[in-house]
Order: structure tokens, then sequence, then C-alpha cells
């Protein structure tokens, strides 16, 4: 028999999330259809759970719905619950696990508890980009389930990444500049140059051991001037490509914005040494 997913119309972000987790980690759903249901109700206004081809997702009332329960919970954390007792690695799946944390309080709305949570920038966020599509496409519950399903596997990429940053961080070389702490990292993950400077460090230097192209940033913040280091690294290695950003506080010899460059012989250690000088 065809399998089939319910969920409630105008699916929200933890609607689509327990969506995401049953199909992602569910092979025999993969190809299932989608039903759309008034919240609460049922498929057909059949009994809840009592057909193993058809699941009720975040409506019903049923093993996968949160609405009938006094704790702080969500569909998503239900569904997850219930696979990682199928799915023993699903319990050491880290970036998974923090998925469903920011689901679970997005849910009971603990975001108006984050710092600034009136911002402008919060609407860039995805569950004010579904709630803004919901008003845009109208009835279209498909399309938008479609949406955030592909979000979701873009955040759950980009935690993957994320948190392989911040292994690559600890293990990097920290030093002290001119401008305050800075911190050197020999990794393909660019994500360190981002998140080592929302860790703190005024100056994060990468160097990619794969295409030895190196990146230097500091924070916007900061009255930080590259221009000198730029100077110096041109004349111990005049063949490779510098490129100084207007800002001043960007160095960069490649990207994956431009690859086609002359990638930088120098090591880290050295690059770490002219800045210090």
């Amino acid at each position: 028999m065809i399998k089939i997913i319910v969920i409630h119309f105008n699916p929200d972000l933890d609607a689509i999330g327990a969506v995401w987790l049953w199909k992602k980690f569910n092979d025999d759903y993969k190809e299932a259809e989608l039903a759309f249901v008034p919240a609460g109700n049922t498929y057909q206004n059949q009994k809840v759970d009592s057909h193993e081809d058809i699941i009720h997702l975040d409506t019903g009332l049923g093993k996968f719905d949160h609405h009938q329960l006094k704790n702080k919970t969500c569909a998503t954390e239900l569904v997850f619950n219930y696979l990682k007792s199928k799915n023993k690695q699903l319990k050491n799946d880290k970036a998974l696990i923090r998925l469903i944390k920011v689901i679970n309080r997005i849910d009971n709305f603990e975001e108006c508890l984050w710092p600034n949570p009136s911002a402008d920038y919060f609407n860039f966020n995805l569950p004010e980009i579904l709630r803004g599509l919901r008003t845009s496409m109208g009835a279209d519950d498909k399309a938008l389930l479609g949406f955030g399903l592909r979000c979701l596997d873009g955040v759950y990429n980009s935690l993957k990444i994320k948190i392989n940053a911040e292994d690559e961080l600890t293990k990097g070389y920290k030093f002290t500049t001119q401008w305050g702490k800075a911190i050197g990292c020999l990794t393909q993950n660019d994500e360190v140059l981002k998140l080592g400077q929302k860790l703190g460090y005024v100056l994060v230097v990468q160097k990619d051991p794969r295409t030895e192209h190196i990146r230097i940033k500091a924070r916007p913040d900061k009255k930080i001037d590259l221009t000198v280091v730029k100077n110096k690294l041109k004349k111990l290695d005049p063949k490779a490509s510098w490129f100084l950003h207007i800002s001043k506080r960007m160095l960069l010899n490649g990207s994956s914005k431009n690859p086609l460059v002359v990638p930088s012989k120098l090591s880290l250690k050295k690059v770490i040494e002219i800045i210090q000088l």
C-alpha cells in the first residue's frame, strides 16, 4: 500500500521538521504521499495511529503530536526520539541534535527571549521566511513544505560544517597581535574565518592545505589595516596573488569566489610571524 504522511494546513517549522526527519531517516517513507488536514484532525477522520502506512505528524493528537502534552516538546523532537530508538547512530549526530533543539525552542516561542528579538535580521530566519511565504503563496501547502524541506537540508549541512569548524578552532594556533588575540588554522573549512571572529578573535588566518590558498580576515568592529601585512607577504611571495579588500580588513590569496589565482607557498606559521612583526 502507498504510504501517507499527514500534517496540518499551513505547515510551520515544527511540522516541516517532523516530515523532514521522517523522510530523511526512514527509507520506507522517502517516496510517501503527503496529505494536509485541518490542525488537530486526522486523515479521512480515521483514528490516529490506527494504520501502519498512514503517519500523522504534528496533528491528530497521536504519538507524533505534542499539543496534548504538558511538557515543553514538539513534533520534531517526538519523531527524533522515536527514530533514534530504531537507529542508534542518530543519538550521536551532533548537528541533528542541535537542529532539533532550535526547532523545539522556536515552536515554544522562546525566540522572544533571545537578545534583541524584534531586530530585522530575525526576519531572515527560516520561521519568518516560512511565515512570509505562507501569506504570498496562499494555500499552496505542498510548495511551502518542499521549500522548508530543502532549507532544512541546508541547515543540517551548515551545522555539520559549523561543528567541524568548532573542532578546527580548538586545534588552531592562538597568537597575539597589535590589535588583540588572533588565531590561525590549517584547514579546508572556510567557516573558521567567520566563526573565529564570532568567538571573539580580532583576526583569523586560514591556510587551506589542499589548495594552499591563504585568507586573513579581521572583525568589522576593529580598526585594523592589513596593508602593511600585504606588502610584507607580497615581498616574500611575489608570484602569489594577493587581494586586499577596500575595507583593509580582508587579505585574500584565493577563495571559493575566485579559485583561479596563484596560491602562496608560505606556511601558516610564516604568515602568522609576518602578522606579528
